[in-house]
């Protein structure tokens, strides 16, 4: 057995005082918390960490590994200034792949870009014409393809829309822009292309261990879908579950009751560090797409008001089957359309007897009034990303107008509601630093003040808030795991900014 001793332990939701600075552990589980003298005892072996701060290990609740593995080992263009820097690094990274071999990018953002707009297959043909290119915008609902990219999933001027996505045209015919579930058509042809290797999702999760992360609600897709280059990332996962230093808890992006359970299965027999957590869903797009399903058009395009992507007879009966398979429900909605329609269903699902624990909705960026109380009635957890809100600063108003931005990332409404939230980055979409995340959820950029948390709700949102998202016990808990973090600062009494140097 063995004592973790240090100034202080620091537990958002108070289980201990600010006196407790100890926590017992025998067989990787927490005994007993409290003041080192009241632990103390013969034979029991203390590990000591003077000027440090305990805290509970902190919880991604909602976090696409492969893909950050992914990001790790290739091509990231979130910094790119202009369409003459993204020639330049496109090309660069041609150079070093083998002929033919397709051409991915990541965290294209036409929100930085001088041109402020997103490159069409002209332009990318222009660089690279000797292999099929697909850029992913940052946000992971729109990507650029070029012409050989097109060709490869037999796109051309007569392909129609498909269901819950779509293709940008001109005179010509699709200019290469794909949204939703249109990404699909130039993904799939180019499934596993881009398949991430076993050691290189533990390096990436091992970087996470470094932050402090000790669990993730991990979104992972069965080798199809709009990241099929990634390859089938249960697969890679269940791989890699012997040697992962962190806790990956999997939601499974399936289309089919038959993907669902062969992936649940693969999962439970991986190791104690994979787990089947439930199956995730989509009702919308993104804001920085334009995507977004919203009740009213945007302010800066009233022409469209995104697309609802929910269809509550399908995607109700794969959340029922997950529920029977022990597992959750993670539903994506970030506009206010989307979050009713999420709403809906899960109001559905819980008059059929799901446990309303069990019901997430991911992202809730925009939502109604009114829906902030059905949240709280409902019981159902609102997994959110305070890191949007540093990288949406410039344009979000604009996209949601002066009517809409009081009730945009509405962390305070939503709790002062008595919504569970669950803190988390949707990393890569965002990088995966927790403590910038909690530093963002206190000062929000400057945006919307009113909606802040304090350090104390901003820590206990990526900890219990993120445990309970996941089905993990309340950190430090008798019996819980001992899933602990030493840091030289109290994240619960310090400044944002001095949150964000955490080390």
């Amino acid at each position: 057995m063995t004592g973790l001793v240090a100034p202080r332990l620091v537990i958002a939701d108070d289980v201990v005082g600010q006196d407790g600075n100890a926590v017992e552990i025998a067989g990787g589980s927490v005994l007993r918390v409290g003041p080192v003298e009241e632990l103390r005892r013969p034979g029991l072996s203390e590990e000591r960490y003077p000027g440090g701060v305990i805290v509970p290990g902190i919880v991604d609740a909602h976090f696409h590994p492969v893909a950050y593995a992914s990001l790790l080992n290739g091509l990231s263009l979130k910094t790119a200034a202009d369409f003459a820097d993204l020639q330049r690094r496109i090309q660069n990274r041609a150079a070093g792949l083998d002929q033919g071999r397709p051409l991915i990018g990541v965290r294209l953002d036409d929100e930085t870009l001088a041109e402020r707009r997103l490159p069409t297959r002209h332009d990318l043909d222009a660089w690279v014409s000797d292999r099929p290119v697909v850029l992913h915008r940052y946000c992971g609902h729109i990507a650029v393809a070029n012409t050989a990219a097109l060709k490869a999933g037999g796109i051309d001027a007569s392909t129609v829309d498909p269901e819950g996505g779509s293709l940008d045209r001109d005179e010509e015919g699709p200019t290469g822009v794909v949204r939703e579930t249109a990404i699909e058509l130039v993904a799939m042809p180019l499934a596993g292309s881009n398949r991430v290797e076993q050691t290189q999702l533990v390096d990436a999760m091992t970087a996470l261990a470094g932050l402090g992360i000790t669990s993730i609600g991990a979104i992972v897709g069965i080798g199809d879908g709009p990241w099929a280059e990634l390859g089938n990332e249960v697969e890679i996962v269940a791989e890699a579950a012997r040697d992962l230093p962190i806790k990956l808890h999997c939601f499974v992006i399936a289309n089919t009751f038959g993907d669902l359970h062969e992936a649940a299965g693969m999962l439970g027999a991986a190791g104690a560090r994979v787990s089947f957590a439930g199956v995730k869903r989509f009702g919308d797009g993104s804001l920085g797409g334009h995507t977004a399903a919203m009740c009213l058009p945007f302010t800066d395009r009233p022409e469209t008001s995104g697309l609802l992507r929910l269809d509550p007879e399908a995607d109700g009966a794969l959340a029922r089957a997950a529920i029977d398979l022990g597992g959750r429900v993670a539903v994506h909605a970030i506009g206010d359309c989307a979050v009713g329609a999420s709403l809906d269903l899960c109001e559905s699902l819980i008059a059929r007897g799901a446990e309303p624990s069990r019901l997430r909705i991911e992202h809730v960026s925009v939502i109604t009034e009114s829906d902030i109380d059905r949240f709280s009635r409902l019981g159902v957890t609102a997994v959110v990303q305070p890191a949007f809100i540093g990288s949406e600063t410039e344009w979000l108003e604009a996209r949601v107008g002066p009517d809409r931005i009081g009730r945009t990332y509405a962390f305070r409404s939503l709790l002062d509601a008595g919504v569970a939230l669950a803190g988390s980055s949707d990393c890569p979409v965002e990088p995966p630093d927790p403590w910038a995340g909690m530093a963002l959820a206190r000062d929000r950029a400057g945006l919307v003040p009113e909606q802040s948390l304090t350090g104390t709700e901003a820590l206990g949102m990526f900890t219990a808030g993120s445990a309970s998202a996941i089905g993990l016990a309340p950190p430090l808990s008798t019996g819980s795991a001992a899933d602990l973090v030493v840091i030289d600062r109290d994240p619960t009494s310090v400044t944002p900014d001095e949150v964000r140097q955490t080390q």
